[in-house]
């Protein structure tokens, strides 16, 4: 009987559990779909620490070279590091990471030839139907041709360099940080790219550990940088750094032990990239982030670009639009310099470079950029996410001065306030995101919404 792989095949990528959920056996078909589904004659593939991606990604890189691809090995790295890798060689690509999942995930990030986004609409899909198509009999033999090669390549100093080469940060002044990696990729990483930087680094949990001893290595929960704010305020550092699992976002922390947005640093590397280009260009936001974010490219000589959420959609738009930037609520930052893809580091870099070029603190560079009041992303658990997203909306649709738009869920627009509701493609939640210009306004408005999705 053909395997329903509907659980762990996401909108964007696999992830699930190891091996219940899926295998070695199951990872060798999907690296003989991923070829069939590109039509590459070569590949890249790259792994995080987790116990179960050595296996995974070995499996995966067979299957490709069973069906005549030569594949590329580059070992450990961070997802970005992969995109790169990707770019570089202007190969499909697949990163064995289960993020900031716990540790008995595992999953697949896939890209096609310079790390253009792979998902549902974009062959995601059909590699899942010819995995459950193959996975009682195997994958069928092709046309008789000699097995691809297997070789291995170190890509870490070429990533390093690449990354130093997109921003200057020669004539900074000296900075110390704190970077808690989370026993993630950002501990493979960051020593590299950091060195030759003014920079005194205090580093934590850079150990690679696929079981995450101390804490989940997500940086958006706040629960997951109450040590790294701890350290920063011990040390009397200029700032923190905290990286996810396989260390494509990066997170803020400013020298008083606060985080910083996700959407104050979008605006700041947004006017950065924008000032690099002259003073014109386009930049993507998703419509979670904030207010701030349009101004300030507008501020800036740039045009904005709203869209939904997802890294697929952004990066489509990139290219599109041929945006020099773009950046998500989430701690995702794209870079048309970094082939339209993904880099907390490039991003991290951005945000040292403005503040050692200054003499003042870090809140106090990014208070310009950080101007109204937010609630971040609350979930409400639902029986019926149509029903509760159709009385919202009928709540708020007669209202004078109110626009509604559904480009990715619901989002209601006030002069002095918005929110966004989406439900989750995966859960029966709906996520709830409110801004408004004081924080009597947002109670009041998130306290609103609650109660209609709540009731």
């Amino acid at each position: 009987m053909a395997a329903d792989l509907s659980n762990i095949v996401k909108a964007y990528d696999v992830r699930g559990v190891v091996p219940d959920e899926w295998d070695e056996r199951l990872a060798e078909l999907f690296g003989a779909a991923f070829v069939e589904v590109t039509d590459a004659s070569a590949i890249v593939v790259g792994h995080d620490m987790r116990p179960s991606s050595p296996g995974l990604s070995g499996a995966f890189a067979r299957g490709a070279a069973a069906r005549g691809v030569d594949v590329t090995l580059i070992g450990l790295c961070s997802t970005d590091q992969l995109y790169y890798a990707s770019g570089l060689l202007d190969l499909p690509g697949a990163m064995f990471t289960a993020s900031h999942n716990p540790a008995q995930y595992n999953g697949i990030k896939l890209c096609r030839a310079g790390a253009a986004p792979v998902g549902q609409d974009t062959g995601l899909a059909q590699i899942r139907e010819l995995v459950e198509k193959w996975s009682d009999e195997g994958a069928p033999e092709s046309a008789p041709v000699a097995a691809g090669t297997i070789t291995e390549r170190d890509t870490l100093a070429g990533y390093a360099a690449h990354l130093k080469g997109l921003v200057d940060l020669t004539s900074i002044r000296p900075l110390k940080v704190v970077v808690d990696a989370g026993n993630g990729m950002g501990g493979h990483t960051v020593p590299t790219v950091f060195d030759g930087l003014p920079l005194e680094l205090v580093p934590m949990y850079f150990e690679l550990d696929g079981t995450f001893p101390n804490h989940e290595a997500n940086p958006l929960d706040p629960k997951n940088i109450v040590d790294l704010q701890a350290r920063v305020l011990a040390e009397g550092a200029d700032l923190g750094l905290a990286f996810d699992g396989d260390a494509d976002r990066c997170f803020v922390v400013d020298e008083r032990g606060e985080g910083v947005s996700p959407s104050a640093i979008t605006a700041l590397v947004a006017a950065r990239e924008l000032a690099r280009n002259g003073g014109t260009g386009t930049v993507i936001h998703n419509l979670i982030t904030s207010w701030s974010v349009p101004e300030v490219v507008r501020e800036n000589g740039g045009t904005p670009v709203r869209t939904r959420v997802g890294h697929s959609f952004i990066k489509q738009e990139m290219a599109k639009s041929g945006a020099i930037f773009g950046g998500e609520h989430s701690a995702h930052y794209y870079f048309k310099d970094f082939w339209n893809a993904d880099t907390g580091m490039l991003a991290a870099l951005h945000v040292l470079a403005a503040l050692g070029g200054q003499q003042g603190t870090l809140s106090e560079l990014v208070a310009s950029y950080d101007r109204y009041r937010g609630s971040g992303e609350i979930n409400s658990t639902v029986a019926d996410q149509a029903g509760r997203m159709a009385a919202v909306k009928a709540a708020y649709a007669a209202r004078d001065g109110v626009e509604t738009d559904e480009l990715d869920g619901l989002t209601v627009s006030a002069a002095d306030w918005w929110f966004n509701l989406r439900p989750s493609n995966t859960e029966p939640l709906l996520r709830l995101n409110v801004e408004a210009r004081d924080t009597e306004t947002l109670n009041a408005v998130r306290d609103e919404v609650l109660a209609l999705v709540r009731a």
